[in-house]
């Protein structure tokens, strides 16, 4: 099997891609993301998901280069990760009682031929209403700290979650359905 390279440091990204029971070395990129840019959510997803990617590519002489990028989307602006717990309780009182979309951005990448795919998913998410003592406990836990949108759903966040539509895997920052069939394409077979 060809050599599988993460362009990711996130522990979910290494479960997932455990998971789907791939073999592969973890290179985070050094890219730095500008959520500033003009684009609709998804081209956004996946130009940022593309540079990471670029960013890993010069340091390998081969394989394939997987790289993504996730955020939360309400009411035309990126929820990113929270600075602060601060920062925390003011996306999970946004966000508590209706609906946001999580957008992830895939890019894979073949090091020798610069062959590069790229996809998104979009997944709409509701958080129930959240009390002031609620959103001041979750956050004492520490976990919506390093989390788009301030949640983690496939931790002590998914209690928060009232109703899901699209792709839960999306949601947790790697949609590994779509990223099964953008393998297929260069010769990596799940199944």
């Amino acid at each position: 099997m060809r050599k599988i390279i993460l362009a990711s440091k996130s522990p979910r990204r290494v479960r997932l891609l455990k998971q789907l029971g791939l073999k592969f070395v973890v290179d985070p990129s050094d890219y730095h993301e500008d959520m500033s840019l003009a684009m609709p959510p998804r081209n956004l997803a996946e130009f940022l998901a593309l540079e990471k990617g670029k960013a890993v590519l010069k340091r390998h002489r081969g394989g394939i280069v997987i790289a993504a990028d996730t955020f939360v989307w309400l009411d035309g602006k990126i929820l990113g990760k929270p600075a602060d717990a601060r920062e925390a309780a003011a996306h999970l009182r946004n966000i508590g009682g209706r609906f946001h979309t999580v957008y992830s951005g895939i890019a894979v990448i073949d090091v020798k031929t610069g062959r590069q795919v790229t996809a998104s998913e979009e997944t709409k998410v509701k958080i129930k209403k959240l009390s002031p003592a609620e959103i001041r406990a979750y956050i004492a836990t520490g976990e919506p700290l390093d989390k788009a949108g301030a949640y983690a759903i496939q931790g002590l966040g998914g209690a928060l979650v009232e109703e899901i539509d699209g792709d839960y895997f999306n949601v947790i920052g790697l949609p590994i359905s779509k990223l099964s069939i953008i393998l297929k394409k260069f010769g990596i077979n799940i199944f």
